[in-house]
């Protein structure tokens, strides 16, 4: 396993979730949740740069038969931008079915959808990161796909 702190980002059209490993990549814990404008893609890398990140682990949406959805493009763009923009890897991961596991372990927790809001992307991206700390721990390989930056940025 790799030590070094990561980021996992649940990216949405309204809102970007944000949850950091400890440095041992054992467990992922809520940080932040972002409102998505112009600015989203600074945001999350200035939260990288206070938790001293070492890689950026990114959602994709993707659905259950394994196409893309109307999410995949926008978190393919949101991840290549993060890769455009710093020096850190940023790695495409599968995120089916986490935001529906987020509402229900919400809701098991005595959350409504109403008063859960603010924190739902939060527990995905949660999800997302836990997944991808567990994946490489098991298969000991960095997991998803890795986003290379583009030429000349």
């Amino acid at each position: 396993m790799r030590s070094g702190t990561r980021l996992g980002v649940d990216v949405g059209k309204v809102r970007v979730g944000v949850a950091r490993s400890d440095p041992q990549g054992m467990l992922a814990t809520p940080v932040e949740t972002v409102q998505r404008a112009d600015a989203s893609v600074q945001k999350v890398l200035a939260i990288a740069a206070e938790h001293d990140a070492v890689e950026l682990v990114v959602g994709l949406p993707i659905a259950l038969s394994g196409r893309d959805t109307a999410s995949t493009g926008d978190a393919r763009d949101f991840a290549q931008q993060l890769a455009d923009e710093s020096e850190l890897p940023v790695r495409l991961v599968d995120e089916r079915m986490t935001t529906m596991s987020a509402n229900s372990a919400l809701r098991a927790s005595g959350r409504n959808a109403k008063n859960s809001r603010s924190v739902v992307d939060q527990v995905a991206a949660v999800i997302i990161l836990q997944h991808a700390l567990d994946f490489e721990r098991s298969a000991a390989t960095p997991p998803g796909e890795l986003v290379e930056p583009t030429l000349g940025s």
